[in-house]
């Protein structure tokens, strides 16, 4: 299913989207990649949601990503005798181990790990930060507090704590749980949350055993500040912009979005920027010109794909809600200066044979009549560097390996076809061009890009760059075999 535009959308199923009529209805309407949500539904739920998925890629002919975004650790407050007290600025209260029902003056905070590394002047923050206290003094069990900023805190409200970092593992028990049953059951991608460093993926990685790719949720200060390496050993990035905004304040989000943005582009790896994008059209069929904003900045600023969360998972217009996401894309990527951001902040690469040769496909595509630029792909890595020069025409990956293909729903600008076993370029150049017509790229009087690896079947060995003509007849005549 061709879309007109480069950008993915990533949409998240959960009640209002769990029937097959509504999630070929939002595939139709431009969700490339569907996230399953490991902190709402059974495995029952998730496993029947993962066949519907995978039933309306066969039906549509499409290659649908599947994204199972793990809960990881919850930090929460225990209950309250009343259910909720008010916390006026300027009082004393305290958090502490003791099973004893909370008070106007105390509650349960039930991880020791967290009061092993609180130290006076951090900051503990509840419900979204709309609570904010102080750490007065501390303990091995318990931490006085002042209330910087009151409000209504009552059972079981999160809470952040952005000043230190936590000696928790990304993984709860039931994150290792779920972990193996998405990974059995056959996701592409794990989005893997609460990330502070690269140990956490690297855990991640090690119990997936490579049944999925692995993808680092952004949302911590302490996952920023070691983002370079959190990067290097993670398969993609999302900007989980929630928590971010929680425990930063707001106005250093924009900043941090555009800087994690291009430096997953500089390494080729894919970038989703999520949360909030078009929070009122939970309620409402029409977004806020704000959100639409929101929406198109993050288009504008090369981020590979963009994500609903509750508006199509638990809202009242989710098809309207892709569909929005969609026209806000084809239009900003019509403008002329989509066009001219995303050149000026391309970074050469230039440090093997494969980089070289996609920078010259679309230096080559950007000189001359060329429709697209068909690449063969068996790990993905070879579309992944295309995808990073952003080249001006569509990007057509051909893999013989239907996981890769799935993995790739998640990359800018590529459609992937599924190949057979190649044994001669020749052969090669004939799939392209068949898929290149097929697509309605390009006719056959009209020309393509080929990048291939010879021996074929072989990752990283992308060496040959071929302008290749959409009719066979002169491809059989003029190729060597």
């Amino acid at each position: 299913m061709r879309r007109l535009r480069s950008v993915k959308i990533v949409a998240t199923l959960g009640p209002a989207s769990s029937s097959y009529e509504m999630i070929r209805a939002l595939h139709e309407a431009g969700a490339d990649v569907f996230r399953l949500n490991m902190s709402h539904g059974s495995h029952d739920e998730i496993a029947e949601r993962h066949a519907i998925i995978r039933k309306v890629e066969e039906d549509c002919q499409s290659t649908i990503g599947i994204l199972a975004d793990l809960q990881g650790p919850k930090l929460r407050v225990g209950t309250f005798a009343n259910g909720e007290e008010e916390l006026e600025e300027g009082a004393s209260f305290r958090l502490d181990l003791s099973d004893a029902e909370g008070t106007a003056s105390r509650v349960t905070l039930p991880h020791p790990e967290i009061f092993a590394a609180l130290e006076p002047g951090a900051h503990l923050l509840v419900n979204d930060g709309k609570i904010r206290l102080k750490v007065e003094t501390c303990g091995e069990d318990f931490a006085d507090c002042s209330v910087i900023t009151g409000g209504t805190i009552s059972n079981r409200k999160g809470v952040n704590v952005p000043d230190v970092l936590l000696p928790l593992a990304a993984l709860s028990d039931k994150d290792r749980a779920d972990l193996e049953f998405v990974s059995n059951l056959g996701v592409d991608w794990l989005a893997l949350s609460f990330v502070q460093r690269a140990e956490d993926v690297i855990e991640a990685r090690e119990l997936c055993k490579g049944r999925a790719a692995i993808l680092s949720k952004i949302e911590k200060p302490a996952g920023v500040k070691a983002f370079e390496d959190i990067l290097e050993v993670s398969d993609g990035i999302m900007v989980a912009r929630g928590d971010l905004g929680v425990e930063l304040p707001v106005q250093n989000v924009p900043p941090i979005q555009k800087r994690l943005i291009r430096r997953c582009r500089s390494a080729a790896k894919p970038v989703i920027v999520a949360t909030q994008m078009l929070e009122s059209m939970i309620e409402s069929p029409m977004p806020t010109r704000a959100e639409v904003s929101d929406v198109a900045t993050a288009i504008y600023e090369g981020s590979d794909a963009i994500m609903l969360s509750a508006e199509s998972a638990a809202g009242d217009y989710p098809v309207e809600a892709v569909t929005t996401m969609n026209n806000v894309a084809v239009e900003v990527e019509n403008d002329p200066t989509y066009t001219e951001i995303i050149e000026a902040s391309r970074v050469a690469k230039r440090a093997t044979v494969a980089d070289g040769i996609v920078a010259a496909a679309r230096e080559i595509a950007e000189t001359t009549d060329i429709k697209a630029i068909c690449c063969f792909t068996s790990s993905g890595t070879t579309a992944l560097l295309t995808a990073r020069e952003r080249p001006r025409v569509p990007i057509i990956a051909m893999t013989n390996d239907v996981g890769t293909a799935r993995r790739l729903a998640l990359t800018w600008g590529t459609e992937c076809v599924i190949t057979g076993e190649l044994e001669r370029f020749k052969q090669a150049v004939v799939n392209a061009a068949r898929a290149a017509r097929a697509g309605d790229y390009a006719d056959e009087h009209d020309q393509i890009l080929v990048t291939a690896g010879v021996p074929f079947n072989t990752p990283g060995t992308t060496n040959i760059l071929r302008v290749a003509p959409c009719d066979e007849r002169l491809i059989y005549n003029t190729d060597p075999e």
